[in-house]
Formats: C-alpha cells, sequence, structure tokens
C-alpha cells in the first residue's frame, strides 16, 4: 500500500478517535536526499522508494536560519542568535549576521553528510508550513545507523531544542521528546560545541530577555489591530504564521495548537495548554475544521 494512503487512512482513524497517538505514524525506509538551493539543517526534501518528493520539517529541533528572504526569515534568525547568545559576539549587525549564516551552513552540511546514505523517516504526513509559503511534512529523521537526526544536530550545537514535537513511533512523548533533546542542548552548551563556541554569555541573559520583551510588544501591537475582516482559518492545516495572526496566539501557543493535530471538534483546543474558555471564544468565530480527506479505493 503507497505510504500516502496508509496515511489517509491512519489520519481518518486518528480523527475517529480523537487521539493523536503514534499510531498515526508510517515509517518509511530507504528514503534519500534530494538536492535543493533551499534547503537547511532542519528541512530538506526527501525521495520515497515510491518516487515521490517530500519536504520534510525535523520534529523539535530548530536550526538557524540558512536562507533569509523576508522580514519574517529575519525575525527569525535574530531570534535564534539572541538565544544562543551570538547577537553581540561580531563588531557590528552584518558581521554577526554573517557568523549566523556560516554556522547555519554548517547545520546544513551536517545533514547531508548524515543523509549521504539511504535513511529512515517516521510521520503521518502532518502539515509543517512555517509561513505558508512552502509544503512541508514533519517527520522524525534516522540516519543508515539509526541515529536521530534532531537528536544529534542538538548534541552537535547545531540547533537548539525548539518547535513542533509530538509522540514517537516508541511511545514517547512529544514533552518527554523535547526534555531529551534539552538535555542534550544542555551539554553541548556546556562543551561549547557547535554554536554553543561563539556564545558570549555574559551578554546572553540580556539578549534573550530583550527577545521576550519585543515578543510581548509585538503581541500587543497584533492583538490591538486584530486579523482582517472574514479572516478564518482551518485548525487542521493552518500553517504557524496564519495561527500566530489570531488574537492571543504568539509563536508558542501556536506550536501547541499545531501539536496536538488533529482536532475533530472545534472544542477539543480547550484542551491545549494557555487555552482558556475566554481565549476560545475569541478565537472560535475565526476557525473552522474540514473533514478528513478519504481514502483512495
Amino acid at each position: 500500500m503507497p505510504a500516502r494512503r496508509w496515511a489517509i487512512i491512519c489520519w481518518a482513524a486518528v480523527c475517529v478517535t480523537g487521539v493523536a497517538a503514534a499510531a498515526d505514524l508510517v515509517a518509511i525506509e530507504g528514503c534519500t536526499l534530494v538536492a535543493a538551493e533551499w534547503a537547511d539543517g532542519d528541512s530538506f526534501a526527501v525521495r520515497t522508494p515510491d518516487g515521490e518528493v517530500h519536504t520534510v520539517r525535523l520534529y523539535a529541533a530548530d536550526c538557524l536560519e540558512q536562507h533569509v528572504s523576508g522580514e519574517t526569515d529575519a525575525r527569525r534568525l535574530r531570534s535564534q542568535r539572541r538565544y544562543f547568545g551570538i547577537t553581540a559576539v561580531r563588531p557590528d549587525a552584518a558581521a554577526s549576521i554573517a557568523l549566523a549564516k556560516d554556522l547555519a551552513r554548517q547545520a546544513t552540511a551536517e545533514t547531508r553528510r548524515c543523509l549521504a546514505r539511504p535513511f529512515t523517516i517516521h510521520t503521518s504526513f502532518a502539515d509543517a508550513r512555517g509561513d505558508g509559503r512552502h509544503k512541508r511534512i514533519y517527520a522524525f529523521v534516522f540516519d543508515a545507523a539509526g541515529r536521530d537526526l534532531a537528536a544529534h544536530l542538538v548534541s552537535a550545537g547545531l540547533a537548539r531544542a525548539y518547535g513542533v514535537g509530538r509522540t514517537t513511533l516508541a511511545g514517547d512523548s512529544a514533552e518527554e521528546y523535547r526534555e531529551t533533546l534539552a538535555d542534550l542542548e544542555l551539554q553541548a552548551a556546556q562543551r561549547g560545541a557547535g554554536i554553543w563556541a561563539h556564545t558570549d554569555w555574559a551578554a546572553l541573559p540580556a539578549e534573550r530577555r530583550r527577545e521576550r520583551e519585543e515578543a510581548r510588544e509585538l503581541a500587543v501591537a497584533v492583538d490591538g489591530a486584530g486579523p482582517p475582516p472574514g479572516f478564518v482559518v482551518e485548525i487542521n492545516s493552518a500553517s504557524r504564521a496564519d495561527l500566530m495572526r489570531l488574537p492571543h496566539v504568539g509563536e508558542t501557543l501556536a506550536n501547541r495548537i499545531i501539536e496536538r493535530r488533529p482536532y475533530r471538534r472545534l472544542t477539543d483546543l480547550l484542551e491545549v495548554d494557555g487555552i482558556g474558555p475566554s481565549t476560545y471564544r475569541a478565537l472560535k468565530p475565526m476557525l473552522r475544521i474540514e473533514p478528513p480527506p478519504a481514502a483512495a479505493e
């Protein structure tokens, strides 16, 4: 049975039960990396044995942005630089950004090295569009030796433990998986591995505080303006950027919404940490749910 059809059947089964469990992950062995100029350490094209090509986004690991094509990418790179404490380690902003992009290229090169031989992905084909421009799917990726690519990149100091997670095929919850990566990140920082070799530890607390303050200011500005009239998102497929256009929804809450997909009813959103009755009432007029696609005969 083709992997895509099997995933659709699993997706429908999950919607019937209303539970997002490890059972809707599909293990696809023998995948190969597809060369692409836009690829980076945590997002790249793969070809499955049946010839289908998918753009994969790693679960729970975030590499520095290598390709900055707009304001959203630029903001994200600045946030990443602040997280690692490398914003001010060069004499000016241009030099600091150049360093960050060089470190991003190192992560891309490491991913290509790890995936030079056929590898395995675990995916439910969940939509991973960050900004709505590119169709991507979330996946856990394991190299030919069975090594978890996300864990390896974090351990090497080439990514941070950050982003959307989910229950693994082995049964570890999204939170357990994220905590495992966070522990590996801590060890990488202690060793001064990868990006952490360039961290300005004295400036790091202030840099992270500045990022939090700007995020709060941005949230206030967005909430004050509100989405355009008639703005509605399909909760099971909306990009992170579109979710963040909703009132009271920042990046962290958008990631939590994505993690708990698929939703059978809008009221299932009340199970998301950070969405209480008042927030749900504010969001409900701007949300919809489409039925799952029917499996081909």
